[in-house]
């Protein structure tokens, strides 16, 4: 083997200036929304521990660091191949676009462009060279929109990653905290870049690392640890259990056993977590985060581990209790649980904190009707939570709510049914937003609109509007279908006013305050992509008679959808919404429907269902 090399980088040495390219036979991005945001929020929460609004920008080389890993190198004469840790930069690489996206209208923006990009005579190319990428990567470099349908894996991917840390991103970081946390983005977080002089010595550490010695996961050094307090006769039936449950949850990915007992943990046990102060020690919570085996170890007799007796039941009783729960909240997420439907929408907002919410108010006494009520009024509780935060502009992103959530756990942790449902009702009560407060964002009698940050949130909260029509007036549920995010028959938010200002100059002054009520919530619907590329650009007369051939929100536009439509008008009859239609779309019929639309909400998201439930 020929020289090696190992460097500790900052993520600005790392990128700055320097090319890389990533071979044709492993060239594929395939990281998911679950593994880009734990990046996200690991970085912002350790950035976050060292931060303090008055602190001057200096300071934050005094932070504490980050370890992302290791990436490995093959350097050759056409430059610098990436053998492994592509998933990483390419995930950092959309994160500084993002970054630089954020920071266009600010005076003391950071310049990060040359850890982006290069330009050399005249010519700009992307510091990650992959040709199929390029157009995704430029269109969200310049914030125009991308169409990545019929596109590969790859490049779906990445499209669909920066979305979610655009959503995701927390509002406390996109103001004055911006350019401090860009700072230590740059300079506070490493990666040790292995460089080697050949491909076959480069795989060779990369298979060193990876077949061989690996460490035991965290999960196998809990199971040791149970097992070896287990009387010899009685191992071999716990390791079968344990080895059961465990295939039996990685089916829906290879992280997902470390989730489970994360989750399951934490909503147990976790009694405090960590202050965001500078020098806060990490507490129960933070720990089972990020050793759970060695916490359990440490904190056994607290937990009722002192017996072999003890080691036993808590296999067979409490861990094969909340993984089979944990499954069931699985399947949920992915849409297969009908009655456990909230489960899957929160799913849909990238809300992982919802689980162990939901596992806190389990007990091994409870039947399956139990535990599944139990999971509705938690979910729904959420449900109503993450709708009224996204209506009022608020955040909803891990590091935003991870503290809210510690809070409903610990309050909620073994609660029966009733007081179950009792307690969540309450916190809403004392919630400060809901479909009737706005946010202070903008002018007020805007309301609630679309903006780039918020489209895919406000994607699903149409969906969810225009299934509750579509069910309550006796039709099948469409949900699935109008979240899908791929395929050529996917839908889509569009407008019911045409981008057409000349259409709208004798109801604003200037084309801003067009743009403005355009983009709020009543004059949006969900359509297929093919509609707005067919009609999209057409006066609302002549767009109104291909409603009647899409979703009943949008039929109801039209005045034919009033006639011959029995459960539509038994639905209107019943809950008093003030459907109507209209032949003119104006800005006063723009004004009735974006009440319209907070009343559906209203009917959607209502505390009372809680109630309901027992």
């Amino acid at each position: 083997m020929n020289e090696i090399q190992g460097i500790a980088r900052t993520i600005r040495e790392l990128l700055k200036g320097v090319k890389y390219s990533i071979d044709y036979y492993q060239r594929e991005y395939r990281w998911g929304t679950k593994q880009v945001l734990e990046l996200l929020n690991d970085l912002t929460s350790k950035f976050l521990e060292g931060y303090q609004p008055e602190h001057k920008r200096e300071q934050v080389e005094k932070y504490p660091h980050y370890f992302l890993g290791s990436i490995i190198i093959s350097s050759k004469d056409a430059g610098k191949f990436i053998v492994d840790g592509q998933q990483r930069l390419t995930s950092i690489t959309l994160l500084l676009i993002l970054l630089r996206n954020l920071q266009q209208n600010r005076n003391d923006k950071v310049y990060i462009d040359d850890l982006i990009y290069s330009e050399k005579f005249g010519k700009k190319s992307f510091n990650l060279v992959v040709p199929e990428r390029e157009a995704c990567l430029t269109a969200l470099f310049e914030g125009k929109s991308f169409d990545s349908n019929g596109m590969s894996e790859s490049v779906i991917n990445i499209y669909n990653r920066y979305q979610d840390l655009e959503e995701h991103f927390p509002e406390e970081l996109r103001n004055h905290a911006l350019p401090y946390f860009i700072d230590w983005l740059l300079e506070n977080v490493h990666m040790v870049e292995i460089t080697a002089y050949s491909d076959e010595d480069a795989y060779t550490i990369f298979e060193t690392m990876n077949d061989r010695g690996l460490s035991l996961t965290p999960t196998e050094m809990l199971k040791g640890y149970l097992l070896a307090n287990l009387i010899e006769e009685k191992r071999d039936e716990s390791n079968r259990l344990w080895k059961k449950r465990i295939e039996e949850i990685t089916e829906w990915g290879k992280d997902v056993e470390s989730d489970f007992f994360k989750n399951w943990l934490r909503s147990q046990y976790a009694q405090k977590i960590r202050e965001r102060k500078k020098g806060a020690k990490p507490e129960d919570f933070d720990r089972i985060g990020t050793e759970y085996h060695r916490w359990i170890r440490e904190n056994s007799k607290n937990i009722g581990l002192t017996s072999s007796d003890d080691f036993y039941n808590f296999i067979h009783r409490n861990f094969n209790f909340f993984i089979r729960q944990y499954n069931m909240l699985m399947n949920a997420s992915h849409g297969n649980v009908a009655e456990l439907n909230h489960v899957m929408y929160n799913a849909h907002h990238g809300f992982t904190l919802q689980y162990m919410v939901l596992l806190a108010p389990l007990t091994l006494e409870d039947t399956e009707a139990i535990i599944k009520r139990k999971i509705r009024i938690a979910a729904r509780f959420i449900d109503i939570l993450l709708a009224w935060r996204i209506w009022n502009f608020r955040s909803i992103s891990y590091s935003t709510m991870q503290y809210s959530m510690f809070l409903v756990m610990k309050e909620i942790r073994g609660l029966e049914p009733k007081k179950l449902a009792k307690t969540l009702y309450n916190r809403l009560q004392r919630e400060e937003e809901n479909f009737r407060k706005n946010s202070p964002y903008h002018r007020r009698e805007i309301g609630f609109y679309m903006h780039q940050q918020n489209r895919r949130a406000i994607h699903r909260l149409l969906a969810r509007l225009t299934e509750y029509v579509e069910v309550q007036s006796g039709l099948d549920s469409n949900y699935k279908n109008y979240v899908r995010e791929e395929g050529k028959n996917r839908f889509e938010v569009e407008h019911i006013w045409a981008d057409k200002y000349e259409y709208h100059e004798d109801e604003f002054e200037h084309p801003s305050d067009f743009q403005e009520n355009r983009n709020r919530i009543g004059g949006l619907l969900l359509l297929p992509k093919s509609f707005n590329a067919s009609y999209g650009d057409l006066k609302y007369g002549e767009k109104l008679p291909h409603y009647l051939k899409q979703n009943l929100l949008a039929q109801s536009l039209h005045p034919q959808c009033y006639e011959h439509n029995p459960g539509f008008l038994r639905f209107i009859e019943q809950s008093g919404l003030p459907f109507k239609p209209y032949e003119h779309f104006d800005r006063k019929a723009l004004d009735e429907r974006c009440e319209l639309y907070r009343m559906i909400a209203e009917h959607v998201w209502n505390p009372e269902d809680l109630l309901r439930e027992v």
